[in-house]
């Protein structure tokens, strides 16, 4: 037997052992969510949000909304920000240098003017070229920041030293926040006792073909076409699934940006979001967690499952290869700032199990399955393919997919349940038939070319191209 011939097979089997570890996380991840669901659903059952919303004892939250470009939309989101009832709140929306009308059509819109204000630098940011106020008192949570562009983690750090209030919400300005959104993010700050929670993610949902009037969801549909509806599914494992089972183990390592609530004393204290990554969201929790495991003071990161916050998925192939390749270049570069807690048992969970799991389970994936297709090809070329067991793996694997799709789906139907027409349950069940041959080998493709990207010293943002929401017909 030829030795490249042994190194293909001893590499088939480091895939099929891998393959193994995987599933069983899976699974794990899977039961693990189920009791972290139960338990904040039985905790909130009797909540009355009410009372929360009026008292001048609830902590005082900054709402931070970057926004570049955003002109087209950029008052109804503004518009959807100020009707969140909430007694101690601020809306902040920093225009990043945005070269089109955004800061002119919220001067005509909020009737704004220029005020002055002394912008702490406790974070170092762009300068600020002027802090706006509107002059009707109807708009008084309102501020609008102009500043120099200097990208999304600058302007959320120009926020951060404005911002006047205990804990920050960071999102995205074309997101559209439930009413009760902020109330619920705020409740785990408050039942914080023995252990101080620094930072809290909602669940994001798709908001394609959804209808949206005046900067609020008023219909929620299942996206009309493929990608938005596969990514739907993904989104529905990833938060209803995955973070609820890493937020029950208290090792989550990732809030998405477009919607976290931080403890703004710690994010200060950990120097903010950080301008070198394009992936600031989930760096800076690994760093506020890094911080805090140093300094051996007892934290809590929650998440709630909560459907909170709805925003617009890519609906090319084009722009959603830019979302992973950004991603996949986003995680790569947070592991490599904090390598020094890998496997280190100083950091405790964290360094011994978040940590690798995102090394081995996130980073590593895209390239081991590329490397697996590869080697598949050329064992079919040289005629060392055991078709006779090939393919039940195949089938073991499709179905494994599969079956934690429909698991997922179950959740969703047993808890928030926001797609209630049998059909739609139908067709996200019928997409997901779909994915281990159409969208997961082109999000593997995207990821590999997101890792190329970074050894070729390739550190843009890639544009975003939104195709905007369905409006409410009269």
């Amino acid at each position: 037997m030829n030795w490249w011939v042994i190194i293909l097979e001893a590499f088939a089997l480091g895939i099929f052992l891998y393959s193994v570890i995987l599933f069983a996380f899976y699974v794990f991840i899977g039961i693990f969510s189920i009791g972290e669901t139960r338990k904040y659903i039985h905790q909130n059952r009797v909540t009355d949000y009410r009372m929360i919303a009026s008292s001048l004892h609830a902590p005082s939250v900054s709402i931070i909304a970057p926004a570049y470009n955003e002109g087209l939309s950029i008052v109804d989101n503004v518009r959807s920000l100020l009707s969140i009832y909430y007694y101690n709140l601020e809306v902040i929306i920093v225009n990043d240098g945005s070269r089109d009308n955004s800061l002119q059509k919220l001067i005509d819109a909020y009737q704004l003017r220029r005020i002055d204000f002394f912008v702490p630098r406790q974070i170092p940011t762009k300068a600020v070229r002027g802090i706006y106020k509107s002059r009707n008192p109807v708009f008084r949570k309102l501020t609008v920041v102009d500043k120099e562009n200097g990208g999304k983690a600058d302007a959320l750090n120009v926020g951060i030293n404005i911002a006047g209030n205990d804990y920050v919400i960071c999102i995205d300005v074309d997101c559209i926040l439930e009413q009760d959104a902020v109330l619920k993010m705020v409740k785990p700050f408050m039942e914080a006792t023995g252990k101080r929670v620094i930072a809290s993610g909602g669940v994001i949902r798709i908001a394609n073909s959804s209808i949206v009037e005046n900067g609020s969801l008023v219909k929620v549909r299942l996206p009309r076409e493929y990608l938005p509806r596969m990514q739907t599914l993904e989104y529905i494992r990833a938060f209803l699934l995955g973070r609820m089972a890493w937020s029950r183990l208290n090792g989550l390592l990732l809030i998405s940006g477009a919607f976290g609530a931080f403890d703004k004393e710690i994010v200060v204290q950990c120097g903010g979001y950080n301008r070198n990554t394009v992936g600031e969201d989930m760096e800076l929790v690994v760093r506020m967690r890094r911080y805090m495991e140093e300094k051996k003071a007892p934290y809590k990161v929650t998440y709630i499952p909560d459907p909170l916050c709805w925003t617009e998925a890519p609906a090319s192939y084009k722009v959603l290869g830019r979302q992973r390749n950004r991603w996949i270049r986003g995680t790569y570069e947070t592991l490599k700032f904090h390598r020094k807690m890998f496997f280190n048992p100083r950091y405790r969970l964290l360094g011994m199990l978040s940590y690798p799991y995102w090394f081995f389970f996130e980073l590593l994936a895209p390239v081991i399955e590329f490397l697996g297709f590869s080697a598949f090809f050329i064992m079919i070329l040289t005629g060392l393919v055991d078709w006779e067991l090939f393919f039940p793996l195949l089938a073991v694997v499709v179905s494994f997919n599969y079956l934690y799709s429909v698991f997922a789906v179950y959740m969703e139907v047993k808890t928030y349940n926001q797609y209630r027409r049998r059909t739609d349950i139908a067709k996200l069940l019928l997409t997901s038939l779909s994915e281990p041959f159409n969208f997961h080998p082109f999000v593997v493709w995207s990821s590999i070319r997101g890792l190329v990207d970074i050894f070729r010293n390739r550190h843009s943002w890639g544009d975003m191209t939104r195709e905007g929401f369905d409006k409410k017909i009269s």
